[in-house]
């Protein structure tokens, strides 16, 4: 993996992204007075070439992409984090589909990333909705292949505790989503798609890591239009998180969040074409 090269155009794109976060409040509020949520760039690996490439959210609600960079065709997800709680990720999980977890951040002192464990391949959805513990550091949460979610804790180096087991049914939905606060309360919350029904549900944050999630609260229908859902935080930086969602013909939709539980989301856009070309992690 060429974290170097990441790093570098993570920094040039999180300059632009400021840039764009004090322009849009320019005249009304600064933008240290914006409520502070993560806002992650969206990683796919191209299902021909194997190779990975990014897109940069650049604060407007756009993406820019870069790539091809690495060839990727050993990785089932990259899992990006804030652990210093700045709004950007700076760190990184990355799952390999041999079971293989390796980590990397600025705790690290290195380039090179450092295996956190192995076995991760029971899970067919691995993600971090955001701190689920109430320490610093955003917790990971897994779903095995026979429904049951587990949680994780984790520690500043990207090691975890022992994992929790939060509940079962969970292979009722394909798709998992989720990073940031949805709701306004300041607890990391997740979407989920029900495959049979496509029904949305949205699972509130409780700040308890052994029972994360309150019980599902359905908020939408007809999200079975998708085959993928990914969440990249706050990609136009109102302070409230938003979703993306992928139709199979490649189209790519947004849904800016409302920090409203009873409707999260408002009407969706598109932000471009040709994605089916993507595995989108």
């Amino acid at each position: 993996m060429n974290i170097i090269r990441r790093r570098a155009l993570k920094g040039a794109f999180v300059a632009t992204a400021v840039a764009v976060a004090t322009a849009t409040v320019a005249g009304t509020a600064s933008a240290a007075e914006l409520p502070v949520q993560p806002t992650f760039e969206m990683y796919g690996v191209h299902k021909t070439t194997q190779e990975l490439h990014v897109w940069y959210p650049v604060g407007n609600g756009s993406f820019e992409k870069v790539g091809p960079l690495d060839d990727a065709r050993d990785i089932a997800d990259i899992v990006v984090a804030d652990n210093d709680n700045d709004g950007h990720g700076e760190s990184e999980w990355i799952v390999y589909k041999d079971g293989r977890l390796d980590f990397w951040g600025p705790e690290s002192g290195s380039e090179d990333t450092s295996v956190v464990g192995k076995g991760w391949n029971i899970y067919k959805t691995v993600l971090s909705p955001g701190n689920i513990g109430g320490a610093k550091e955003a917790d990971l949460i897994g779903v095995d292949k026979y429904g049951v979610l587990w949680s994780y804790l984790t520690y500043p180096n990207g090691t975890t505790t022992t994992r929790v087991r939060v509940g079962g049914g969970w292979n009722a939905y394909d798709q998992i989503a989720g990073q940031g606060d949805l709701t306004g309360d300041g607890k990391p919350d997740i979407v989920a798609k029900e495959k049979s029904t496509g029904y949305l549900y949205l699972y509130k944050g409780t700040g308890n890591y052994k029972a994360p999630f309150s019980g599902r609260t359905k908020i939408g229908q007809g999200w079975n239009a998708y085959d993928r859902l990914v969440s990249t935080g706050d990609i136009n930086l109102d302070g409230k998180a938003d979703l993306l969602a992928r139709k199979p013909s490649g189209a790519l939709m947004r849904y800016y969040g409302t920090g409203v539980a009873a409707t999260p989301f408002k009407a969706p856009t598109q932000v471009g074409t040709g994605y089916q070309s993507y595995n989108l992690l």
